[in-house]
């Protein structure tokens, strides 16, 4: 596809700066400059394979972004580990927002805070890639004080969980109620007019937070419990009541999100079939009991903790999400209804939440 056909992307969800203070990654090179980097490096399961640059976001027309902050706590016992403090994870996530800092500062990205930063990015002519900050996991918020040093930085949306128990918030792969603090969370958040991201709350907080928040809710990366049967995922119910609170939902190319019985560590995209047909898949499901494609966004995760290992076997770079817009139209989306699913329909919804 040529420059000049391709569609503007919005991604609903990157860990840009988990990658380049966690994983050590320079995002200014190119992704095969970054996986020669990493050959022989065996610290993480995604090391040599992974998909996200600022070069190949450029390429793939990915104007703009919703990036992540993150660092959870872990208290003893937790099934997945973490930072044995809160105020660990904050300084880790001090660390992220100051090369975010940076980064904007040498002019490769470009901070959304408000409709006219937005607009302001989507008519310049500009190399610089715009991000929108979004916390995961709210283990690292050690205060109230905290909360509000991080809206100052220009914070917009919150996923108050992650995996497993939190401060605030249960998360994937556990259940419980709200904290008496994950409801106090929600309370400030709604009066600093900050997003609720409900991707990865357990069941129990999912339904409490629909009843409790009154603010602007989205979900950046999750997919549908009817075609991966994993807490994990969205249940009809659920996508339901996003649909009736006006969110959108961000497809995630996680591929055990994306395919049943898929098995970590075995399974690969060589010897299991997953394409980004199955992006679409999940993404027609929604479209089928919305009724229409107003709520249906991109939110890939890429490197997120996986790469090409753990992906659709068509993604080599984030630049090939290029390939969602022919696909959508095999599947009889029209030109709008696609427009919408690339960007439209994200940079609406940010209209109205960062007014």
């Amino acid at each position: 596809m040529g420059e000049s056909q391709q569609q503007l992307i919005v991604d609903g969800h990157l860990d840009l700066s988990m990658n380049a203070i966690d994983w050590n990654r320079d995002l200014r090179w190119t992704v095969e400059e970054i996986r020669s980097s990493e050959k022989g490096k065996t610290d993480f399961p995604d090391r040599g394979n992974n998909t996200v640059s600022f070069p190949s976001m450029k390429e793939g027309k990915i104007k703009l972004c919703i990036a992540t902050l993150i660092a959870r706590y872990a208290k003893p016992l937790h099934p997945l580990g973490g930072w044995n403090s809160p105020e660990q994870a904050w300084g880790q996530t001090s660390a992220q927002m100051a090369w975010y800092n940076e980064m904007e500062r040498q002019g490769y990205l470009a901070q959304i805070k408000n409709t006219a930063d937005l607009q302001r990015h989507l008519d310049e002519d500009s190399d610089a890639i715009g991000f929108v900050l979004s916390l995961e996991g709210a283990d690292s918020i050690v205060t109230f004080d905290h909360l509000y040093q991080r809206h100052d930085d220009g914070l917009v949306a919150i996923g108050p969980a992650h995996y497993g128990p939190g401060t605030y918030a249960y998360g994937t792969d556990s259940d419980a109620p709200l904290s008496a603090k994950g409801k106090e969370l929600l309370e400030k958040m709604d009066e600093l007019n900050i997003v609720l991201d409900a991707t990865h709350l357990c069941d129990t907080a999912f339904w409490e937070a629909m009843d409790i928040f009154k603010g602007p809710v989205w979900a950046s990366h999750n997919n549908c419990r009817a075609l991966v049967n994993h807490n994990r995922q969205f249940t009809d119910e659920m996508i339901k009541v996003l649909i009736e609170r006006d969110a959108v939902i961000g497809l995630a190319l996680d591929a055990w999100m994306m395919v049943p019985d898929w098995k970590r560590a075995i399974s690969n995209p060589t010897n299991t079939d997953v394409t980004l047909k199955h992006m679409i898949d999940h993404m027609d499901h929604i479209c089928q009991i919305a009724g229409n494609a107003h709520h249906v966004v991109i939110g890939t995760d890429l490197d997120g903790g996986f790469g090409t290992e753990q992906c659709p076997s068509d993604i080599n770079t984030i630049a090939d999400l290029q390939k969602i817009p022919g696909l959508l139209q095999k599947r009889g989306y029209s030109k709008t209804d696609i427009q919408g699913v690339m960007s439209g329909n994200w940079l609406r919804k940010l209209k109205e939440t960062l007014k």
